[in-house]
């Protein structure tokens, strides 16, 4: 984009003034930095300080230094106001910030030689320590934590804003081959990395009624008289760009009561009618995705949606008002972008806010809020695309409701324009769906309102024009685009994998950790034996980390040398993981069979967390633990084939995962996966993919060569055709006696210790329905395989095809993701900042 280029930037604004002595990034500064706060900070003496002690004392000193660039850009900001990013999200999975921050700043050397100073030699005890932020669950919180990073690091204005959550979703336990969830207390020791500011607390309303009047004008108002009210204290994270200046922040809300204490029912012996009002407000912010299964759950789900949505659009029109710019230029300060429809109530909130607190007319209410707001959509299962009944939205949000009402009347007899008489096009596109119990369509609202809609890979973007809403786009075929989803380098290769970081420093230089396009250099190495020998030596030096911690963790010996086959990922029926089991079980009748030659000895490695109310989900992980149980016991696997089930995935144990990989499983059923970004984070650690022609895997192909890819399955479309032809599963096992062989075994409870029960919901649904197609691309899917097997046995041409696969991964940056956004949907620009250090100028920006 022709304005975020170099030659075209503006020039470097100032910032605020920086203290030397809290800024300095040698290892002196870092250790003076450390001491201080053990003493000051957590009233600790060095010889008596724990390992978090060291982890909190080091945190707050890296803080210090992310504060100089934090305040120099507000500062900045102020001065020369620009477009700002706000980015909406449910979901922030930002992963342990200690080692990211020291990457940013560059000073991992000078933080390990201060904790030496300490007695600590090894910089991963303190790195450790630290808990996993549970703000996010997925690759929608993991997406939306890499965009704020590439934001920072390309120097663009950002705000993110979210819940701060007081507890994650859930810290995943197995036990007897099951999932057991238990409460992830992620903040209880403490969290050094925020910035509370309750000075800056908004209120969000709940319930209650609207009544009409006339203004001093005689103009017709409405105002919405809430029933409950609840705070929205925010909490800041800094998100500090790679080796810059620009020092974006994360805004989290977190709940709290109007009214905290009533002393009178304290006093009458009301013990907990006394603080039911704080309670019930703190709720707001307690767990990420509460379940949605009864009314309360639903009820607290779009109150969270509301209330986070609520604070961040009041914050932005604070913001406004603040520095004297008129509501009206509202578009032009702040790019507000909903990632997926959780945040879409933004549309009503913004006209409500416009409307009823700020007087300004329809027209102009709706040209703002059609200029701000962008929406991006991750899915085309039906289930993910929310919908909220009209009783449950008008007892929460009355006011709202009206202003849906009048937006979809409005809308609708812009349809009728188009197509006069064809009601059941407007049966199709309204926001209310008038099928069955009524509901708002929350994709419907995000998509009539926003000036762009994307998709997040090339076959996704399609299909939504095609399939989710072809009719919203024949209406305005200029508001939908294309965005592939990236993936941060910086963490899912610089700090994630040191010892493949060094091996590209030193081979092509360190540019490609901010142009990630660079790696293209390796194309050089393609033929070269000694230098496709250090690329597989340092694949294995990973390799056998990740085996030390399967055997720390679990009490298995995995093989470093084997195939690390893996698949992690949410547990779900679309993502196959029990396709892949059942091919797991193949590989183990032909080893029993003597049927081995040629296969590849594999480590099969699965990770990932099933929701809470899924039961499907569930047994498929007791099917791969059951699995697992019965071949890592059977001495004939002894070095040919392991089964291993990561717990509790997350971040952490994804920067060991991705660096250790060799085989990266993406079987999605066709059409269904909206983008994916393991599989990228996968490739640039130069690992081969076997998968569909789904999401982001038809891209990564086309980018890495056929050759360099294991393709398997139906397209989309023939899936299409064989769902609307009558696909009939059942008929399938008659020729396919391994297939057949499979389910016998599974049904006589050969990995259930001879419960033939256990797994018959899942054979019954495999056999019957089969609604994600696994029977149908079994076949093709074991020939893959085969293929992943003859590719192995050649060790030159798997590491000449593992090194390709990381040279041709660039498209896959996350900085990439965020320029065409910027271009095509944002028009947000980069904003160097620069930061005044003089002693003699305190009062800090110099104009």
């Amino acid at each position: 984009m022709s304005d975020l280029q170099p030659s075209n930037l503006r020039l470097p604004t100032p910032g605020c003034y920086a203290d030397p002595d809290r800024s300095g990034l040698a290892a002196d500064d870092v250790f003076d930095g450390m001491t201080e706060h053990l003493f000051y900070t957590l009233g600790k003496l060095a010889p008596t300080a724990s390992l978090h002690d060291l982890y909190m004392a080091l945190s707050y000193a890296v803080r210090d230094r992310l504060m100089t660039r934090y305040l120099a850009g507000i500062e900045a900001l102020s001065a020369t106001p620009t477009r700002v990013v706000a980015y909406l999200s449910a979901e922030f999975l930002i992963g342990p910030q200690l080692g990211n921050n020291l990457l940013m700043l560059g000073i991992q050397k000078e933080a390990a030689e201060a904790l030496r100073r300490f007695g600590i030699n090894d910089i991963n005890e303190i790195l450790d320590v630290e808990e996993e932020p549970g703000l996010g669950n997925g690759g929608l919180g993991r997406l939306a934590a890499c965009f704020l990073e590439s934001l920072a690091s390309l120097e663009i204005p950002a705000t993110g804003y979210g819940i701060r959550y007081e507890f994650g979703i859930f810290d995943q336990l197995i036990r007897d081959g099951w999932q057991v969830e238990i409460t992830d207390k992620w903040l209880k020791s403490g969290w050094p990395w925020e910035l509370p500011h309750p000075d800056q607390a908004c209120f969000v309303g709940f319930g209650g009624r609207t009544e009409s009047y006339r203004d001093e004008h005689g103009t017709y108002r409405v105002r919405w008289i809430p029933e409950e009210h609840a705070i929205g204290i925010p909490h800041d994270v800094p998100v500090l760009g790679y080796r810059v200046n620009t020092c974006d922040r994360l805004r989290l809300w977190r709940a709290d009561a109007t009214e905290s204490f009533d002393f009178y029912a304290f006093n009458i012996g009301d013990y907990y009618g006394a603080v039911e009002e704080k309670v019930g407000s703190e709720t707001l912010s307690k767990v990420l995705y509460p379940n949605d299964g009864t009314d309360e759950g639903r009820r607290l789900r779009l109150k969270q949606q509301h209330f986070f949505v609520s604070c961040s659009l009041q914050d932005m029109i604070r913001n406004l008002d603040a520095r004297g710019i008129p509501i009206t230029e509202f578009p032009d300060h702040w790019a507000v972008q909903l990632n997926d429809t959780h945040p879409a109530i933004a549309v009503a909130e913004l006209m409500r806010l416009l409307l009823d607190d700020k007087h300004l007319d329809w027209e102009a209410a709706w040209s703002i809020t059609s200029r701000s707001v962008a929406y991006t959509n991750h899915t085309l299962l039906p289930e993910a695309l929310e919908k909220w009944g009209l009783g449950l939205f008008g007892s929460l949000l009355p006011r709202h409701l009206e202003l849906i009402y009048e937006i979809n009347r409005r809308f609708l007899q812009q349809v009728r324009l188009k197509y006069p008489g064809n009601e059941q096009i407007l049966r199709k596109v309204s926001i209310i769906d008038e099928e069955g119990g009524k509901a708002v369509r929350m994709a419907h609202l995000a998509t009539v309102a926003s000036h762009h809609v994307n998709g997040v890979a090339a076959l996704h973007s399609e299909l939504v024009k095609t399939e989710l809403f072809p009719e919203f786009a024949a209406l305005w075929p200029e508001k939908f685009t294309n965005v592939t989803n990236g993936v941060t380098p910086r963490r899912w290769v610089a700090l994630a994998n040191p010892q493949l970081s060094t091996l590209l420093n030193e081979s092509i230089g360190e540019g490609w950790v901010n142009h990630l396009d660079e790696l293209r250099k390796l194309e050089q190495f393609v033929d070269d034996s000694s230098f496709l020998e250090r690329w597989q030596a340092t694949k294995l030096a990973v390799k056998g980390q990740l085996s030390h911690y399967i055997h720390r963790h679990t009490g298995v010996l995995v093989d470093p040398a084997s195939l690390f086959d893996v698949q992690v990922k949410r547990i779900h029926e679309y993502k196959r993981q029990h396709l892949n089991a059942l091919q797991v079980i193949a590989q183990y009748l032909r080893i029993k069979n003597g049927q081995a030659d040629g296969m590849a000895p594999r480590t099969v490695i699965f990770g990932g967390k099933a929701a809470p109310g899924y039961y499907m989900a569930k047994l498929i992980i007791r099917f791969i633990n059951g699995i697992a149980e019965t071949i890592n016991a059977d001495p004939d696997m002894e070095g040919r084939l392991r089964v291993i089930f990561l717990a509790d995935y997350n971040v952490k144990l994804g920067e060991r995962v991705y660096p250790a990989s060799d085989l990266s499983e993406q079987i999605s059923t066709a059409g269904k996966e909206a983008s994916g970004t393991g599989n990228m984070k996968f490739a640039m650690n130069g690992a081969l993919t076997i998968g569909t022609l789904d999401g982001a895997n038809v891209e990564i192909r086309e980018q890495v060569g056929a050759e360099n890819f294991f393709l398997f399955g139906k397209t989309a479309e023939e899936i299409s055709r064989l769902h609307n032809s009558g696909y009939r599963p059942w008929e399938l096992i008659g020729s396919m006696p391994e297939l057949a062989e499979i389910l016998r075994l599974v049904e006589q409870g050969h990995f259930s210790n001879g419960d033939g029960d256990l797994f018959r919901p899942l054979l019954q649904n495999l056999t019957g329905r089969d609604p994600f197609f696994v029977l149908a691309d079994f076949n093709a899917y074991l020939q893959a395989q085969a293929d992943v097997d003859r590719a192995w046995a050649d060790r030159g041409r798997w590491n000449r095809m593992s090194l390709l696969n990381s040279a041709r991964s660039g498209f896959f940056s996350s900085d990439r993701s965020i320029r065409d956004y910027a271009e095509r949907i944002w028009r947000a620009e980069s904003f160097p900042v620069t930061i005044t250090c003089e002693m003699d100028k305190p009062e800090g920006l110099t104009r």
